[in-house]
């Protein structure tokens, strides 16, 4: 195992705080070697506000997840989101010396590094730049400009910037927790990676990831991301409204929906009653599923229309063929797919995190809920654009093509040498007369 490379996931989220750890087996398939998790105390709506609490959770679900893999843990991918997640198109160029060289991965980067420059409203930090499509000398809608001649190298980038502030609040937990980061991601990006197929993303797809505190979206199409968004509701809103609505206690509120609860409430039987125990020594309390099936429905139809109008304002909604994903916990609620299907008319799916996983003593990592997690471990094995692990291969053949180029003009330069003192030799012998024409 010390010659493997293993990566761990670390996902802090509203309702738990989760790590897994994961290795690549020889299938190329994610292989969990071992899972913790703790109850979230310090975090609202993704955002860190206890950072005491926080770190407590954090060093528990750390502790949890190495010694099941029997490792220790010191570098973590992790995630973030939170409604100060903000994402806009903004296009850029460079100016290339000579149009007679090619493109290389060089300008690139290069180009894709300026963009980490540009001016960002006070108190914000990009955390991703990614380009949708290049354009080469005004020629547009290049995927991979790489090998292509021309002066004039330009693209459109999908920039994600967080708030400063819930960025240094999550390096501060770590740090405090005796870890260290080796990427900061954005969630549902990382949900992306666990849940979505190649496929879907080239057809176009459209990821709904609905947690505790936030529900977050991610439009795919032509296999690059195209839109993203955060909704600042989740499915804690959802329990609120149960508590408030039918008079109970948190815990109780949040066991009624997962157990209990439909997001269609004509599902439910209208003769159906949960007795609950009461508080104090007071009558135990009778619930009706459908008054719980109906507070529940209403809350998430106004989630999932605030996610239709991001996918309409996106100008994707025409372009999806492979639909609506859902996942995260959310996705657990009973009849959401019908819901979903129903309100934005688009074929719709639960997103297990189960595409790029292979065998695995813990069950459980298969669930929704962990989709978040399992792609905080596969991005650390995947770039987040899959045109950049090409250009990473194309740079380490770049250099292998050089060598080969240098190789077969050295000898070359001998031959020159060669000609030159044979030539001189027969001009000297022409002066002693010893050369015949």
């Amino acid at each position: 195992m010390e010659h493997e490379k293993i990566v761990v996931g670390l996902d802090i989220g509203t309702t738990k705080i989760c790590a897994i750890v994961g290795r690549k087996n020889e299938f190329g398939k994610l292989e969990v070697l071992g899972m913790g998790k703790a109850e979230s105390e310090g975090v609202v709506k993704g955002i860190v506000f206890n950072i005491d609490k926080t770190v407590y959770a954090i060093e528990k679900a750390i502790k949890e997840a190495g010694d099941q893999a029997g490792i220790d843990i010191g570098v973590v991918n992790v995630g973030i989101a939170g409604q100060h997640i903000r994402s806009f198109i903004q296009h850029g160029g460079i100016t290339r010396s000579s149009k007679e060289d090619e493109i290389t991965v060089d300008d690139v980067e290069r180009l894709t590094q300026d963009m980490y420059r540009m001016v960002v409203p006070p108190g914000s930090q990009i955390i991703h730049v990614m380009p949708q499509d290049y354009m080469v000398d005004y020629e547009e809608g290049i995927k991979e400009p790489v090998g292509m001649s021309g002066v004039r190298l330009e693209a459109d980038f999908h920039i994600i910037t967080a708030q400063t502030n819930a960025i240094n609040n999550i390096n501060k937990c770590i740090r405090r927790g005796g870890l260290e980061i080796e990427d900061l991601i954005l969630e549902p990006l990382a949900s992306s990676l666990a849940v979505l197929s190649d496929e879907e993303k080239e057809a176009g797809v459209c990821l709904i990831d609905i947690g505790g505190g936030t529900t977050d979206i991610a439009i795919f199409y032509d296999s690059i991301i195209r839109h993203s968004a955060v909704i600042p509701f989740g499915g804690n809103i959802v329990t609120n409204d149960i508590k408030q609505g039918l008079m109970v206690l948190p815990q109780q509120a949040e066991q009624l929906k997962t157990r209990f609860g439909k997001a269609i409430a004509e599902e439910a039987s209208p003769n159906e009653i949960v007795s609950i125990p009461g508080i104090r020594n007071r009558a135990a309390k009778e619930i009706s599923v459908k008054n719980l099936s109906n507070i529940i429905q209403a809350r998430m139809e106004e989630v999932i229309e605030m996610a239709h109008a991001e996918i309409i304002s996106s100008g994707f909604e025409n372009r999806l063929a492979g639909g609506i994903v859902i996942t995260g916990g959310g996705a657990q609620l009973s009849n959401l797919k019908q819901l979903v299907e129903y309100m934005t008319g688009m074929d719709t799916r639960i997103g297990y995190p189960n595409e790029h996983l292979g065998k695995s003593k813990i069950e459980q990592v298969k669930s929704p809920m962990y989709a978040t997690a399992v792609g905080l471990v596969l991005s650390g094995f995947r770039s987040l654009d899959e045109r950049e692990d090409r250009y990473k291969e194309a740079r380490l053949h770049g250099v292998k093509a050089t060598a080969k180029v240098k190789k077969t003009i050295a000898p070359s330069k001998n031959f020159f040498n060669d000609i030159l003192n044979k030539t001189k030799s027969l001009l000297i012998d022409d002066l002693d007369g010893k050369n015949e024409y």
